[in-house]
């Protein structure tokens, strides 16, 4: 008869042996996944083309950005800073005020991006700083750390806005990524970041990621868990920290622009973030048709004038 502690030795074993068999496969998928999704491997990826060129919207708001742009070329100015060690590039359209409006996309995006989203601002006499996000563009860096590294750098283009340019006043517009990127630089930076607008954003990166998992048909355990640990090991960064950690905090003005289409980031859980949000200067405004980051293509007068009546309501 077996002893007890070979016994124990055994189910240990096969315990092991199962465990090896459920989470190790997963794992070098989980890892080929966060090397795709959240891992700039060269300069070729995730730079200044249109992202998503098959996408006739995503094309369309490319190219429309581009024209928006071009009468104004004059207008701008090639910046660069250096933060927590990297390169970071970005154009500042000087229009001759004293007010800027940041733009801030989403993953995978250039600079060039946010061109689409800068016509109401300059309509309400702002300048424009868009920016090539870490590991996005021109800037250095390897790795997408959904906003809770990025918001740093953005403080720090606030700065030398304010510093360089002599900007007063400052608005934060941000998309996806770019919306809890503004939230976490305006509550963290200095009181000259006025407020944001916010297009799209989810209550976390977690969240948003296991709905794309879903509308992709692809499992989410152990998967997501994995792709999190993994982004903890890697970037040091916890996913699963987001907006919905801050928005109780928030004091400043805010403008949420949702769609009732999102699938990533749903209304229901938007909704959580409003009633959450602290500021009494906060604001939603629904749209019926947009996918996610595409409110604006979908929805052109109401999302200008909704930005526009939200700045003028608050005397920005």
């Amino acid at each position: 008869m077996l002893d007890a502690w070979v016994i124990a030795l055994i189910v240990i074993g096969v315990l092991l042996l199962i465990f090896i068999m459920i989470f190790v496969p997963p794992f070098f998928i989980a890892l080929k996944v966060f090397k795709k999704e959240l891992v700039r491997t060269d300069k070729s990826k995730w730079n200044r083309e249109c992202s998503a060129p098959d996408n006739e919207e995503q094309l369309r708001m490319h190219n429309t950005g581009l024209e928006w742009a071009e009468p104004y070329k004059d207008s701008i100015k090639e910046v660069k800073i250096v933060n927590e060690g990297l390169n970071l590039y970005g154009e500042f359209f000087d229009f001759k005020s004293n007010k800027t409006a940041i733009l801030l996309q989403g993953r995978t995006e250039s600079l060039l991006y946010c061109y689409y989203y800068a016509k109401p601002y300059k309509d309400l006499g702002y300048n424009i700083l868009v920016v090539d996000s870490r590991a996005h563009g021109l800037s250095d860096g390897i790795y997408n750390c959904v906003g809770l590294k990025e918001y740093k750098d953005i403080i720090a283009w606030a700065k030398y806005i304010h510093d360089e340019f002599s900007q007063e006043e400052i608005i934060i517009h941000g998309i996806c990524i770019g919306a809890s990127t503004a939230l976490y630089a305006s509550y963290y930076g200095p009181d000259y970041i006025k407020g944001v607008v916010t297009d799209g954003m989810y209550i976390n990166f977690y969240e948003t990621f296991k709905n794309h998992m879903i509308v992709d048909h692809r499992p989410i355990f152990p998967f997501l868990r994995e792709i999190a640990f993994i982004m903890r090991l890697k970037a040091h960064v916890n996913i699963k920290k987001g907006p919905l950690n801050l928005i109780d905090k928030y004091e400043k003005p805010i403008l949420f622009l949702y769609s009732k289409e999102d699938k990533f980031s749903l209304p229901a859980k938007s909704e959580i973030l409003y009633n959450k949000c602290k500021s009494n200067k906060k604001k939603i405004v629904w749209f019926d048709h947009g996918a996610h980051s595409h409110i604006r293509i979908n929805n052109l007068e109401k999302y200008d004038e909704s930005i526009k009546e939200f700045l003028k309501e608050n005397n920005l």
